[in-house]
C-alpha cells in the first residue's frame, strides 16, 4: 500500500502562484509513475502533470504546459507541482496519484494508470 497526502492548496488570485506538496509514505519502491489531476466542479478529472521516481522524466497536458513545473525529491519520498501565472480556468480540488509504472506518455495521462490516490487539495483561483 501506498499513502499519499496532498498539501498546498489554497485561494489566489489569477496571475499568482501556488505549490503543491504530495507526501508519500508507505510501499513507495513500487511505485515509479507520480501524476497529478485535478477535478473541476461538475467536469470530469483530467491529468495535468507526471513524473518518474526514478528518472524525473515529466509530461504534461497542454493547459499547463510552461506554467506548471512537477519535481520530486526522493530524500523525501515527495512530489510537488509548482503553479506560476494561474487562471481561473485551473480551480480544481488537485490530487496526487502513485503508479507502478512505466509506460507511454499515452497511457500515463489515465486515471487507470495509478493505483493509489490522495484525498485532493482545493486550489482556487480568482479572476
Amino acid at each position: 500500500q501506498v499513502q499519499l497526502v496532498e498539501s498546498g492548496g489554497g485561494l489566489v488570485q489569477a496571475g499568482g502562484s501556488l505549490r503543491l506538496s504530495c507526501a508519500a509514505s508507505g510501499r513507495t519502491f513500487s511505485s515509479d509513475a507520480m501524476a497529478w489531476f485535478r477535478q473541476a466542479p461538475g467536469k470530469e478529472r483530467e491529468f495535468v502533470a507526471t513524473i518518474s521516481w526514478s528518472i524525473g522524466r515529466t509530461y504534461y497536458a497542454d493547459s499547463v504546459k510552461g506554467r506548471f513545473t512537477v519535481s520530486r525529491d526522493n530524500a523525501k519520498n515527495a512530489v510537488y507541482l509548482q503553479m506560476n501565472s494561474l487562471k481561473p480556468e485551473d480551480t480544481a480540488v488537485y490530487y496526487c496519484a502513485a503508479g507502478y509504472g512505466p509506460g507511454s506518455d499515452t497511457w500515463l495521462t489515465r486515471g487507470a494508470a495509478y493505483q493509489y490516490w490522495g484525498q485532493g487539495t482545493q486550489v482556487t483561483v480568482s479572476s
